[in-house]
């Protein structure tokens, strides 16, 4: 996380702000809260009111979504944000956001505003995210490559945010596949979404192997930076989703040879990813343990454990509706249990966060900060900021 250039500070009109400055890291907070509802819609499993209470947090997510919009558009603050290598990064999160509320407005909107309007909704939303998660995951490597120097230890879970949007426009477009006029419209969007699983499939390889190295020649992450460290087994979960939702709409728009193509790279890549994804989820428990034990602040960074683990649970989910397999099926109502409890913590803590800053008022010039260590972690000492941005930022 380090830059031989440091981020730009903010503008006098931010230090004059009123209120604290919002970053886009705060839009992970939609993210968890809307795969929270999604992956209730596909588990292989169904208990009773499951659906009901999904869709209420469906709606939450998405009055979460407006206010957080609507708030970071009026702070003005993206050319600031652009220009922080750390912050940055979090420029993924707002089309993330969109695309998964858009996703559960046909999943479980429907029920509350008819399917015509829902699926009017997802179209927009899934149209603008994917619009803005492919110029971030070309603008923001451009960006690092020729406005930025990073050392050796700098790499941290973060930098895959931008790379990750395609893959969810991925896994998310496949449910507009069906409601696409057919021919060569339909079969458009199915390519382009397999083209964008690609995008960021082949990316994220790339960051992970990039954060594996860091892990394994410097030291161990700690403090705020450690829960991005799970940002990576949200990528590889989503590419499961989208291989295996890809896979079930294909035969509308692909001849017969190419469709059970489909259906068979979903079943055995998919796998192959799971399995690669459960050794990221071990290495992910193993330091937030132990990071646990030293004292973890609340953060912005807590909402990186839960998107992950909702993307986990889809991925499960795909592959036990493809092979009927039990352990499959009992492993994502387990991991589902994980994620209510996981995001009932964080959101607690969001919210108590939320209402301390609502209380004071912070002094002219004088945000708070979170600044970046030598080791690509954060400092976690009150009053700082910067990094993974807490509410502040």
């Amino acid at each position: 996380m380090n830059s031989s250039s440091s981020a730009s500070p903010l503008s006098p009109t931010a230090n004059r702000t009123s209120r604290p400055v919002i970053g886009p890291s705060w839009f992970a907070a939609v993210m968890g809260t809307g795969i929270v509802a999604n992956a209730a819609v596909t588990l292989p499993r169904s208990f009773d009111g499951l659906r009901t209470a999904a869709t209420v947090v469906w709606l939450s997510a998405a009055l979460l979504l407006m206010l957080l919009a609507v708030r970071y558009l009026r702070q003005r603050t993206l050319r600031v944000h652009a220009a922080d290598p750390v912050v940055v990064q979090f420029f993924g999160a707002p089309p993330m956001a969109l695309l998964t509320v858009g996703a559960g407005a046909l999943l479980l909107g429907r029920r509350v505003i008819g399917l015509e309007a829902a699926l009017a909704v997802d179209r927009v939303l899934w149209s603008l995210g994917t619009v803005l998660g492919l110029v971030a995951a070309c603008a923001v490597p451009y960006r690092m490559v020729t406005r930025h120097r990073f050392a050796p230890d700098a790499a941290f879970g973060g930098w895959l945010m931008p790379v990750v949007p395609p893959m969810v426009s991925a896994a998310t477009g496949a449910l507009l596949v069906p409601y696409t006029p057919t021919g060569q419209l339909r079969l458009a969007l199915l390519l382009g979404c397999y083209a964008m699983l690609g995008l960021g499939l082949v990316a994220a390889l790339l960051v992970l192997a990039m954060i594996y190295s860091r892990l394994v020649h410097h030291d161990a992450p700690t403090g705020t930076v450690v829960p991005t460290v799970w940002i990576g087994l949200g990528a590889l979960g989503q590419s499961v989703t989208a291989l295996g939702a890809l896979a079930v709409v294909a035969p509308s728009a692909l001849p017969a040879p190419y469709a059970r193509g489909t259906a068979v790279f979903a079943l055995l890549g998919g796998i192959v990813v799971w399995g690669f994804a459960m050794l990221w989820l071990a290495l992910a428990i193993g330091l937030t343990v132990r990071t646990v034990r030293a004292g973890l602040p609340f953060a912005p960074t807590w909402w990186s454990f839960i998107f992950p683990v909702g993307a986990c649970v889809t991925a499960t989910g795909a592959l036990a509706a493809r092979t009927g397999s039990e352990p499959f099926i009992w492993t994502a109502v387990v991991l589902y249990a994980l994620l209510v409890i996981a995001w009932v913590v964080v959101a607690g803590h969001s919210l108590g966060h939320a209402a301390e800053h609502v209380r004071r008022r912070p002094v002219a010039g004088h945000e708070r900060r979170w600044p970046v260590d030598r080791q690509g972690g954060l400092r976690s000492e009150a009053g700082s900021r910067r990094g993974m941005n807490n509410s502040c930022q």
